[in-house]
């Protein structure tokens, strides 16, 4: 199997593995992974970041904050210095998901991490870090090899 479906294929199951443990708390695929990338990236995101840690369309969180803001999970705000832009700030409802979440994905990567070492983590974590570059690269415009991928 090729690299990038095998990763999707495990990142996928991982989110999978997560939603099913959570759904045990009512929660939905909709309401956890918002306020876990809000939770890992800080209060205050703008609307346009969320969506991007999402990877998805920007029009396509509106409806999400909207199911998110009627629960009393987030509420938005206007930017102090960009009126166009929204903030989006967790309530303590929303940290009290935010922090279910973050305990069960932890259970689900220590049980999945039990057999992998320190040394190969450690690897792993460079040869993501260089694909992150490339990917960022990419993105730039830039198509050339990053530098460290000729080392």
């Amino acid at each position: 199997m090729e690299f990038g479906p095998r990763l999707n294929r495990i990142g996928q199951g991982i989110r999978r593995a997560i939603d099913e443990e959570l759904r045990a708390l009512g929660l939905t695929d909709a309401t956890w992974r918002p306020l876990f990338h809000l939770g890992r990236l800080g209060d205050g995101l703008r609307q346009k970041d969320l969506a991007e840690a999402l990877m998805i369309e920007g029009p396509s969180l509106v409806p999400l904050l909207d199911n998110l803001e009627q629960n009393g999970l987030v509420e938005r705000t206007e930017s102090t210095s960009d009126r166009r832009c929204k903030l989006i700030h967790m309530t303590p409802a929303g940290e009290k998901v935010y922090r279910q979440t973050v305990e069960i994905a932890g259970k689900i990567a220590t049980k999945m991490m039990r057999h992998v070492s320190d040394e190969e983590l450690a690897i792993c974590h460079d040869v993501f870090d260089r694909l992150e570059e490339a990917l960022d690269n990419l993105k730039a415009g830039d198509r050339k090899s990053s530098p460290r991928a000729a080392e």
